[in-house]
C-alpha cells in the first residue's frame, strides 16, 4: 500500500466512515473545481474523486484536476469510466474492474491497456471491485453490466467476496448517478458481513442527510456524492457529512 491508500485507511480508522466528493470534469470548470475543493476540505470531506462514464479526457480533464489540487490539500483520485479518464496530474487512480459486466473489456481488457499509462504517469493504483446495482445509470449502460437487483443483497455480497478473494482491497456498490435512491442499508450490512476484509464504498442516489446516516450506520466505509455543492449548495454537503458522523455514532447503539 502506498501513500493515498494508507491515508484513506487511516481516515476510515479514525472516523469510522468518510465522505468523498465526486466531480465530473465534463460539467466543471477549473475555477469551479478549485472552489469545490476548498469547500469540501472545509466541510470535512476526506478526498476528491474525478471522473465520469462519458469523460472527454485530455486537456480539460488535466486542467480540472489541477483546479482541484490548487484548492486544497485533499488527495485527488481518478475514477475513470474509460482510458480517457486518466491524468498524470492526479494522486491516485481507482484501478477497477466491473465485476458484473457482460463484456470482458470492462473486467480486464481496458485495465490491461491502461496499465502502462498508469505506470508511466506514476499514479498510485488502488485495486477496486466495481459492482453495478440496478438501475445502474450511465455507468451500467456503458459498462454493459448485468445489474444486481436492488432487492438481492446476497448477490452483491458474493460479488464482493469474490473481489476480496481476488485481492481487491476496496469494493464499490454503484446505484448509478441520477438514481432516485441509494443502495439499501440491508445490502450494505450483507456485504460487510460477507466480505469483511474489504473497505466498502457506496455511491449513487445519495441526496439527504438521513440516507447518508443510514448507510454509515449499516457499515459503509466510504460514502460518495456527486457535485452536490453546485446542485444544492454548501449546506446540503454539510448535512450529508453530519449524517455520516451520526450514523457512525449509532453503530453500537
Amino acid at each position: 500500500m502506498k501513500r493515498v491508500e494508507e491515508y484513506i485507511n487511516e481516515k476510515i480508522k479514525s472516523k469510522g466512515c468518510i465522505h468523498m466528493a465526486l466531480v465530473d470534469p465534463d460539467k466543471c470548470t477549473p475555477e469551479e473545481a478549485r472552489s469545490i475543493s476548498q469547500n469540501c476540505q472545509e466541510l470535512g470531506s476526506s478526498a476528491l474523486m474525478i471522473g465520469g462514464s462519458t469523460c472527454v479526457g485530455g486537456g480539460p480533464l488535466d486542467e480540472t484536476v489541477k483546479g482541484l489540487k490548487s484548492g486544497s490539500g485533499l488527495p485527488v483520485i481518478l475514477f475513470p469510466g474509460s482510458l480517457f479518464g486518466l491524468s498524470r496530474y492526479a494522486d491516485a487512480v481507482w484501478f477497477m474492474s466491473v465485476l458484473n459486466s457482460t463484456n470482458t473489456y470492462y473486467m480486464t481488457g481496458a485495465q490491461a491497456i491502461g496499465s502502462r499509462m498508469v505506470k508511466e504517469y506514476g499514479l498510485e493504483a488502488i485495486p477496486l471491485g466495481y459492482i453495478i446495482i440496478s438501475p445502474g445509470g450511465t455507468a451500467g449502460f456503458i459498462s454493459q453490466a448485468m445489474a444486481v437487483p436492488y432487492d438481492k443483497p446476497e448477490v452483491a455480497s458474493i460479488y464482493a467476496l469474490a473481489a476480496q478473494y481476488m485481492g481487491m482491497r476496496f469494493v464499490y456498490l454503484e446505484r448509478g448517478s441520477g438514481s432516485d435512491s441509494p443502495v439499501s442499508p440491508k445490502m450494505v450490512q450483507s456485504v460487510k458481513q460477507t466480505a469483511s476484509n474489504v473497505k466498502l464504498i457506496v455511491g449513487g442516489g445519495i441526496r439527504t442527510k438521513e440516507q447518508a446516516k443510514e448507510l454509515a450506520k449499516a457499515g459503509a466505509d466510504i460514502i460518495v456524492t456527486g457535485n452536490i455543492i453546485e446542485e444544492k449548495g454548501i449546506n446540503e454537503l454539510r448535512d450529508i457529512i453530519g449524517g455520516i458522523e451520526e450514523g457512525v455514532n449509532e453503530r453500537s447503539v
